[in-house]
C-alpha cells in the first residue's frame, strides 16, 4: 500500500496545482520569427491517464513561451495511436487561449502505437497549405515535435526520411519506455540536437526548456552583417535572404536580380505586356481599350458615340463605324441610307416555278395542282397520267367519330397531290364496317375539289370490321366499267388503298390475293391496333413500299410522303403496269374522234356567231331607211 501511495503521490500533487502554475517555462516569451510548428502526441494505451494529463500541461506551458500568431508561430496539434486525429490544424487558431482550451479538452485514443502513420499524416496533411501551413515558396521553417513513450508498431525510418526531404525538421522526444533506435531513425540531424530521452512524463519539462532555448536563439538578422540586398528572414539559429516582388535571388543567395515579368508568361495581358524592373503593365492594340481588370481588352464601340447617322444598323470596326441595312434592303452610295430590294430579282432565291417578293422576304409559288415541298422552293405533283384509285376506308366503331374526321382529312390530303380529271386520275371511295357502302364511284367526279367535297360529306357508319367483305366488293364492283373504271384494254393502272385501325372480323386472304391476281396494286395503311401480318397480306410486294403504319390518328400525316411517292403514276409503272403508248392505233382513233367532235363544236359556234352578226346588220339597215 505504501508503494502504491508513493507512485500516486506525484500525480495527486500535479492535479492539485492550478493550471496557471503548472509547467511554466522561465524567461520572457521568445520571438522566433515566422514558424509552422506541429506537435505529434502519442496517446496509445501505454500512456497512463496521469501521464497524458502531464503531457497536456507540458503543451500549455510550452505554448506560453512562444510568440503565437498568424504572422509569427502557427501551432497545430495531432494525436495518434492506431489512428491519427487532428486536434486543431495550423490555421485554426491565432490566439493562445483558444489553443489551450482545445488541449485541455483532449481525450486520449488509448489504442496501438502507429508512429509511422502519424508521420505520414503530418507530412501530407498537417503541413499542407489547406490546413494552414504557409506555402513552400514563403520559406517558413516547418518543425514537427513527436512525443512517444514506446516502440512503434509500424516502420518509421522511410517515412521520416521522406518528411525530412520535404524540409520538415523533426524533434523526437522519448519518455520512459521509448525505443532509442526508433527516435534516432525519426529525428533530423544532428541527432544530439534533435533526440531527447526523459525518464518520466513529470520530467518532460526538461525537454521543454531545451526546446525553448533552441527556438529562442538570437535573431541573426537583427544583429546586421547578413549581407542581404533586400530582405533578411530569420529562422531558429539561422537566416536566409529574400527579394522584393519582381526580383529573384542571385547565385550568391544575397543579392537580387530584376525579373522580366512579361517573359514568364504569367502576366495575363490579352494583347501586350510592358515590363519594367519589378513591375509590368498591360497595353492594348489600336482600336481597343483596357478594361477594369487591367489585363483584358475590348474593342472600342464607335457606334455607341451616337454620331454614325445609319438608317438601319451601325457596325463598329477598327477603322470606325460602318452602316449596314436589314435583310431585304441595299445600302445606298451615301453609305448610310437603305433602299428596299426585290429579292426575287436575285439569282439565289431558288424557287422552282415562281418567286413572289413580300417586303423583307419572299415566298415561292407552284402552278395549280402542284404542291410546294418542305424546302419551300421546289414543286411536285403526280405526273400527268392515268390511274384508277379506289380508297377503302374503315368506318368501324373502334375508329370513333373524331378520328373518322381525321381519316377524311387524311384522304383529302392524298387527293391534293393527285391529278384528278376524267383523263388523268379517277378516285372512288368505299366505306366498310359490318357492311360495305360505295360513297362515290370512280366515274362520278372529275376534279379534286369535287372529290374533296364528297369526302367531307361522308357519314360515319360505326359498326364492325369486315375488311374481307370490303375487298370482295372492291374486286367485283369498284373497278367495273359500270362504276367508272376505264377498260382493261387501255391498260390504266388500278390502285386500291385499304385504311384500317384494327383486325378484320372476317378473312382477308382470299380476296386480297384475288385483287392482286386481277392486277390491282394494293396499299395497306394501318393505324393504332392494326395488325401488321394482316396489312402485309393485303398489300402488294414488296411490303416495305406498300405497307404504312402510324401509332396514332393525329400523327398520320407523316405517311403522306411515302404514299405520294408510291401512288403517283410514275411509281405505278414501276409496280408492274405499263401505260399504253399514245402512238398505238386505238389511241390514235380515240384522239381523232375527240378532235373531230371539238372541230364540229367550234364550227357550229362559228356559224351561229355569223348568223347573229347578219341579223344585227339587217336591223341596222332597216333603222337607217
Amino acid at each position: 500500500m505504501r508503494g502504491l501511495l508513493c507512485s500516486l503521490l506525484p500525480m495527486l500533487l500535479l492535479l492539485l496545482q492550478p493550471w496557471e502554475t503548472q509547467l511554466q517555462f522561465a524567461g520572457p516569451r521568445c520571438r522566433t520569427g515566422p514558424l509552422d510548428l506541429v506537435f505529434v502526441i502519442d496517446s496509445s494505451r501505454s500512456v497512463r491517464p496521469f501521464e497524458f494529463q502531464t503531457m497536456r500541461q507540458f503543451l500549455v506551458g510550452l505554448l506560453r513561451s512562444l510568440d503565437v500568431g498568424p504572422n509569427a508561430t502557427r501551432v497545430g496539434v495531432i494525436q495518434y495511436s492506431s489512428q491519427v486525429q487532428s486536434v486543431f490544424p495550423l490555421g485554426t487558431f491565432s490566439r493562445r487561449e483558444d489553443m489551450e482550451r482545445a488541449i485541455r479538452a483532449l481525450v486520449p485514443l488509448a489504442q496501438g502505437t502507429m508512429t509511422g502513420l502519424a508521420i505520414q499524416y503530418t507530412m501530407n496533411v498537417a503541413f499542407s497549405v489547406a490546413e494552414g501551413a504557409r506555402p513552400p515558396e514563403a520559406r517558413v521553417p516547418r518543425v514537427a515535435v513527436i512525443v512517444t513513450d514506446g516502440r512503434p508498431q509500424d516502420r518509421v525510418a522511410e517515412v521520416a526520411a521522406q518528411a525530412r526531404a520535404r524540409g520538415i525538421e523533426i524533434y523526437a522526444v522519448g519518455v520512459q519506455r521509448a525505443d532509442v533506435a526508433s527516435l534516432r531513425a525519426m529525428a533530423s540531424p544532428p541527432l544530439d540536437e534533435h533526440v531527447f530521452l526523459v525518464e518520466s512524463f513529470d520530467r518532460i519539462q526538461e525537454f521543454g526548456l531545451q526546446f525553448q532555448r533552441r527556438l529562442c536563439r538570437k535573431d541573426l538578422c537583427a544583429e546586421g552583417g547578413h549581407g542581404c540586398q533586400h530582405q533578411c528572414v530569420s529562422s531558429p539559429g539561422t537566416f536566409h535572404c529574400a527579394c522584393n516582388p519582381g526580383y529573384r535571388l542571385a547565385a550568391d543567395d544575397k543579392s537580387c536580380l530584376a525579373l522580366d515579368l512579361c517573359t514568364e508568361g504569367t502576366h495575363g495581358c490579352e494583347h501586350h505586356c510592358v515590363s519594367s524592373p519589378g513591375f509590368y503593365f498591360c497595353r492594348c492594340r489600336a482600336g481597343f481599350v483596357l478594361q477594369q481588370d487591367q489585363r483584358s481588352c475590348r474593342a472600342i464601340d464607335h457606334c455607341s458615340f451616337g454620331n454614325h447617322s445609319c438608317q438601319h444598323e451601325c457596325v463598329s470596326t477598327f477603322g470606325g463605324p460602318r452602316c449596314r441595312c436589314r435583310g431585304g434592303y441595299n445600302l445606298l452610295p451615301d453609305g448610310r441610307s437603305c433602299q428596299a430590294q426585290d429579292l426575287c430579282n436575285g439569282v439565289d432565291h431558288g424557287c422552282e416555278f415562281q418567286c413572289v417578293s413580300e417586303g423583307f422576304s419572299y415566298r415561292c409559288l407552284c402552278p395549280e395542282r402542284w404542291q410546294l415541298q418542305a424546302d419551300g422552293k421546289s414543286c411536285s405533283r403526280c405526273r400527268e397520267g392515268h390511274v384508277d384509285l379506289v380508297l377503302l376506308v374503315d368506318g368501324s366503331k373502334s375508329v370513333r367519330p373524331q378520328n373518322f374526321e381525321l381519316v377524311k382529312r387524311f384522304v383529302n390530303q392524298i387527293v391534293d397531290f393527285l391529278d384528278v380529271s376524267p383523263e388523268g386520275t379517277r378516285v372512288g371511295l368505299v366505306q366498310f364496317s359490318s357492311r360495305v357502302r360505295t360513297e362515290f364511284p370512280l366515274g362520278r367526279y372529275g376534279t379534286a375539289a369535287e372529290v374533296k367535297q364528297a369526302v367531307q360529306a361522308v357519314e360515319y357508319m360505326e359498326r364492325g370490321t369486315m375488311t374481307g367483305l370490303a375487298l370482295r366488293h372492291m374486286v367485283q364492283h369498284s373497278f367495273s366499267e359500270a362504276q367508272g373504271a376505264r377498260p382493261r384494254a387501255l391498260n390504266v393502272p388500278r390502285v386500291g388503298l385499304v385504311f384500317t385501325d384494327g383486325r378484320s372480323q372476317d378473312d382477308v386472304s382470299v380476296w386480297a390475293a384475288r385483287a392482286k391476281e386481277e392486277g390491282i396494286v394494293m396499299y395497306a395503311v394501318g393505324v393504332g391496333k392494326a395488325v401488321e401480318e394482316e396489312l402485309r397480306e393485303m398489300a402488294s410486294e414488296p411490303a416495305e413500299l406498300h405497307v404504312s403504319y402510324s401509332p396514332d390518328f393525329s400523327t398520320m400525316t407523316h405517311l403522306l410522303e411515302n404514299l405520294k411517292g408510291s401512288i403517283c403514276p410514275e411509281e405505278g409503272i414501276s409496280a408492274g403496269t405499263e401505260l399504253r403508248s399514245p402512238c398505238e392505233c386505238e389511241s390514235l382513233v380515240e384522239f381523232q374522234g375527240r378532235t373531230l367532235e371539238a372541230l364540229e363544236s367550234l364550227s357550229q359556234n362559228h356559224i351561229l356567231w355569223l348568223t347573229a352578226r347578219l341579223e344585227d346588220l339587217e336591223n341596222q339597215l332597216a333603222t337607217q331607211k
